[in-house]
């Protein structure tokens, strides 16, 4: 058996700092997650970041976390029914922000703290989403690693080889609830991790809820891969990621 060889060294910055969900967001400040707001008050505390990209009608990334528009914004419907400059004049519900394209994103942040994002798939084979951020990234100096819930989608950024981090988000159960797109024959394939030697990622990020679990101890211990563990919001969450994880991705307090 082949052993699992990543397509790059894990940095050090990938797990050296704890990683503000969506950014270090707060309503009640007026801070909306995946916003500059949101980015700036983690650069503050020396907490890198992730954030979420979805597709705009015009094939645009744009750093929002929903596949639409209702839950967050004044806005309804699709986030890809609107080209990216309309999204960009969209509102946040709670607080003086607008969606922003990664390109504007990364310019904000502009190498400031690490940045971890997450390329949301549909399990459709389109790749439009992570060609972009590709594109965008090109040109950006700052740290930052790409990351997905969809092996395919990460085999795919690792076939282009964009010197950057590339890794697999996982957990232990893909329910139907949770998942309705996917069929059963592909929620099974991904809590069994058929397709981790294809996406053969450089690090994983795995759900707090299901630790401990053989999967992340595995790739820690055996492959020497980084875990990350999603989405931290309580003591006792954040006591076991410690002994099952190198770093959390936190929300709702301040480690």
């Amino acid at each position: 058996m082949k052993r699992h060889r990543a397509t790059v060294d894990a940095p050090a910055w990938l797990t050296a700092r704890p990683i503000a969900h969506r950014g270090l967001h707060c309503i009640a400040r007026g801070v909306v997650e995946n916003s500059i707001a949101a980015a700036e008050a983690a650069i503050a505390k020396a907490y890198a970041i992730e954030c979420d990209l979805e597709l705009a009608g015009d094939g645009e990334a744009v750093v929002f976390h929903d596949e639409t528009l209702d839950r967050l914004t004044h806005a309804e419907g699709r986030v890809a029914q609107f080209s990216s400059a309309e999204l960009e004049t969209v509102g946040f519900r709670g607080a003086d922000a607008h969606i922003k394209t990664l390109r504007a994103f990364l310019a904000a942040v502009a190498g400031r703290t690490p940045l971890i994002i997450e390329i949301k798939s549909r399990f459709d084979s389109d790749f439009r989403l992570a060609e972009r951020a590709l594109e965008a990234l090109s040109s950006y100096a700052g740290p930052a690693a790409l990351k997905s819930f969809d092996p395919v989608i990460v085999a795919f950024l690792r076939a282009r080889r964009p010197g950057r981090p590339v890794g697999l988000i996982a957990e232990a159960h893909f329910t139907a609830a949770d998942w309705p797109r996917l069929s059963v024959k592909q929620r099974v394939g991904l809590e069994a991790f058929t397709d981790f030697a294809l996406a053969r990622p450089d690090f994983l990020s795995w759900n707090v809820a299901d630790l401990p679990h053989a999967a992340p101890q595995l790739c820690r211990h055996s492959l020497g891969l980084p875990v990350m563990t999603w989405t931290v919001r309580t003591d006792e969450e954040r006591r076991r990621a410690a002994h099952f994880a190198d770093q959390i991705i936190f929300e709702g307090f301040e480690p």
